[in-house]
């Protein structure tokens, strides 16, 4: 019960107070418990305005942010969504409760091994993992209809963008290593479309389409 309400006023004060109005993101918001994808040294603050430390130098996202990127893929049930950073599983268990499957990379295997054994016990079996580099994709599953990028990279991976159905969206953070634009690509018969969403702050995107360990 404590966590229902304060996930309800992180929905309302957070997230539908900025703009966020898709109600399959606002439910799944709603639902996910955010608080069991970090630290229980760290429940008190799960539902705060800021992201947290997950170990290995990752965090989980502010979750105005999660909602936002979320939003951008315009996501259906019928969606087959890639997430290149699974890190705790907080964004790919959002995905999951909006589309037909989520594919989801990490690198670190400390956290992929605690994101699987959590994604087992919440019982999201519509997500698929792996532990690789995230930043060459997973071509063999490919084409996807989103794929959101968890981290900030230098500039946007071919690898990813070659990796996209027709009609598919791509949602990154691209910029140097301290602060990034969130950029929206839209793949239609004319080609790739571009928006930016406004400046955001990452973790850096390692591997060989991105930074350099």
């Amino acid at each position: 019960m404590r966590f229902r309400r304060q996930r309800a006023d992180m929905v309302r004060k957070q997230i539908e107070a900025r703009g966020i109005a898709d109600p399959k993101v606002l439910a799944a918001m709603g639902k996910v418990p955010r608080h069991l994808f970090v630290s229980e040294a760290l429940w008190d603050q799960a539902y705060g305005d800021y992201p947290l430390p997950i170990g290995s130098q990752q965090t989980i996202s502010q979750p105005y942010i999660v909602a936002e990127m979320t939003q951008a893929l315009q996501l259906s049930e019928d969606d087959r969504v890639l997430e290149i950073g699974t890190g705790s599983g907080y964004q790919a268990a959002v995905l999951a409760e909006i589309a037909y499957k989520v594919y989801t990379i990490e690198r670190i295997h400390s956290l992929y091994i605690a994101a699987r054994r959590l994604f087992d016990r919440l019982q999201y079996h519509n997500i698929v993992m792996r532990y690789s580099d995230g930043t060459s994709g997973w071509e063999e599953e490919s084409p996807f209809d989103a794929i959101i990028v968890t981290a900030g990279a230098p500039e946007i991976p071919s690898t990813l963008v070659s990796q996209l159905a027709p009609g598919g969206r791509l949602v990154i953070p691209v910029g140097d290593q301290h602060s990034q634009e969130l950029i929206r690509l839209y793949r239609d018969e004319n080609g790739i479309q571009q928006t930016s969403l406004g400046g955001c702050r990452f973790v850096k995107l390692v591997g060989e389409h991105g930074w350099r360990l």
